[in-house]
């Protein structure tokens, strides 16, 4: 199958050069990746030149005028051209070794699925990002002494357990489940029109998503304890559009809706 990585930034350069880095290094490199830039300024552009001119992997950029939080809208943009199946994740969450790998492993058709993360501390970030630390290549033994040092949150992300029946258990769940580490189907995303990209700002946007999959009949298998990232630190975005998104779910969880008013079909996906 053919698959496709969407990485979304917005104006982190350094944190999108340890992303990328991390998809190079991945165990399984068949696969292609595609930036989706909300408006960034020209050094995100330069940064993925460089890696670009490596051609280690096929990557593209595709990038919009900054207009505000606008991820629904380019990540849809990426959407169109063709591909069997999507890996979402986030321009700061660096990919664990065996990220792409454990995520091709639990394709089902019928299924979508999320993953975890390991958070990093706001200094450990910054060592990260200045002395380009390769956090994906990382051992048990130097994860542990991160942990004991108060670096991380957790390790339980990085146990990696099998893909077993236990995985659809929770079929129905949305809740915890983001767009920053995401897997699904080009068809499944195609039959529920994509992201609503009537989500302005930051928040649920990706909610909204796994809601209306589970009403198309796409079951949740969960990639927690499989595929998990490193997520960088970062400032809380701006939640002013909170309350406006938040009612927009709660009519779609009312009157179950499967296809987004404002999605993939204003690019020719149909």
């Amino acid at each position: 199958m053919k698959t496709s990585v969407i990485v979304t930034t917005y104006n982190r350069p350094d944190a999108l050069a340890a992303v990328l880095e991390g998809l190079l290094c991945q165990s399984d490199r068949d696969f292609e990746v595609i930036v989706t830039d909300d408006g960034s300024t020209s050094e995100t552009k330069i940064t993925v030149g460089r890696f670009q001119e490596r051609d280690l992997l096929p990557l593209r950029h595709v990038w919009q005028d900054d207009q505000g939080f606008r991820d629904a809208a380019i990540r849809n943009q990426a959407v169109a051209p063709t591909t069997d199946y999507i890996i979402f994740i986030d321009g700061d969450c660096v990919p664990s070794y065996d990220f792409v790998r454990a995520h091709k492993r639990l394709a089902e058709p019928g299924y979508f699925g999320g993953g975890d993360r390991v958070l990093l501390s706001p200094g450990f970030t910054e060592q990260v990002n200045a002395k380009q630390i390769p956090i994906h290549l990382w051992d048990w033994q130097q994860w542990l002494g991160a942990w004991t040092r108060g670096e991380v949150n957790s390790l339980l992300p990085l146990i990696g357990l099998p893909n077993r029946s236990f995985r659809k258990w929770s079929s129905d769940r949305w809740e915890g489940i983001k767009t920053g580490n995401l897997y699904v189907w080009r068809r499944d995303l195609i039959r529920v029109n994509g992201l609503d990209e009537q989500y302005q700002g930051w928040g649920l946007e990706d909610s909204d998503l796994v809601i209306r999959l589970l009403h198309a009949g796409v079951k949740h298998k969960s990639a927690r304890l499989a595929a998990s990232v490193f997520h960088l630190w970062h400032k809380e975005q701006d939640r002013q559009r909170i309350p406006d998104n938040r009612r927009r779910l709660e009519g779609l969880l009312r009157f179950h809706n499967v296809r987004a008013d404002v999605g993939l079909d204003r690019y020719g996906v149909a």
